[in-house]
């Protein structure tokens, strides 16, 4: 990632997100921005019909005979919620124009969903990683105004260069396993440029959490402009290469490849159990959080949403 601009304090930043996300979040009809996340209790909340996905050790197996259709028990959550922000600040999330790149958006991202889970009264930890080599940082489960603050500044301090090494983002995902012992809510903001076999780690997280991705991406990532010959460099090995931007082939390789890189992302999500949503550097973050707030409240029969404010 980049510096962030110049005289940009973590309640600066605070301060600007409420003015031009949360307070437009609040007036959104979605409902009460509350986490979908179900706990554990022993007492009863819904019975609903069986969803792909559902925990098949919620099945009531009586009203299931009696329909003759599965059926499940949601419970009431007897604690709060416990969150885990898991975010890439490794040398690719600075890819994208300067005043908006990845990393901005993920920084604004990860303050936003963290302000507003603790505004419903849940707790919220964050773990950063910078890849190999690079000490990584954990702001252990907190609540309140000022808990926000932390994670927002641990970003703004987070680390600004390549390494020389691809990102592996299976060691964040196992070492988040390790810490996250409590059942709760993961989300992970990344571009998930990464070594393969992050899925493997992903899918044993998903069996404890319910995890949600939150993928961030660049139009110029897919979309090269037609601007002559010029060198590319891969932003964390610092490898090189030449390329004829005019070339219309290239642009159409570079297009597939991106595509086929897409699909076979959602895939693996889709198959470690985990909720895929895209975000892009040129999106309006209050449009994006709401249509995943509506999307996950049809999911969840349009009781509550997740990833917003209270209204």
């Amino acid at each position: 990632m980049t510096s962030p601009p110049p005289g940009l304090t973590a309640d600066r930043l605070l301060r600007r997100l409420e003015w031009r996300i949360v307070r437009r979040l609040d007036g959104r009809s979605t409902g009460d921005y509350r986490t979908t996340y179900r706990g554990t209790g022993l007492d009863v909340a819904d019975i609903r019909e069986y969803m792909p996905g559902d925990d098949l050790r919620h099945i009531d197996w009586n009203v299931t005979a009696r329909m003759d259709a599965p059926y499940v028990r949601e419970f009431l959550e007897d604690r709060e919620l416990t969150a885990w922000l898991l975010l890439d600040t490794t040398a690719s999330m600075g890819f994208g124009p300067l005043a908006r790149h990845k990393g901005h958006v993920l920084t604004e991202l990860a303050t936003t969903i963290a302000y507003v889970l603790v505004r419903g009264g849940n707790r919220v930890g964050a773990m950063l990683f910078g890849g190999p080599g690079i000490a990584g940082v954990t702001v252990p489960p907190g609540s309140g105004r000022r808990h926000v603050l932390r994670i927002a500044q641990a970003l703004l301090d987070g680390p600004r260069k390549g390494t020389g090494s691809p990102t592996d983002l299976s060691v964040l995902l196992r070492s988040a396993a390790n810490i996250a012992r409590r059942r709760g809510l993961v989300i992970v903001i990344s571009d998930f440029l990464s070594e393969p076999g992050w899925d493997k780690a992903l899918g044993l997280l998903a069996q404890r959490h319910e995890v949600v991705c939150l993928r961030v991406t660049d139009p110029r990532e897919h979309e090269l402009p037609a601007a002559g010959l010029m060198w590319v460099e891969d932003s964390e090995t610092g490898e090189q290469l030449f390329v004829d931007t005019d070339d219309p082939m290239f642009r159409e390789r570079l297009a597939k490849n991106a595509e086929a890189q897409s699909v076979e992302l959602s895939q693996a999500i889709a198959r470690a159990g985990a909720e895929l949503h895209e975000v892009s550097t040129e999106d309006d973050l209050v449009k994006v959080l709401s249509k995943i707030a509506a999307l996950r409240s049809r999911r969840s029969g349009g009781r509550v949403v997740s990833m917003a404010g209270p209204r």
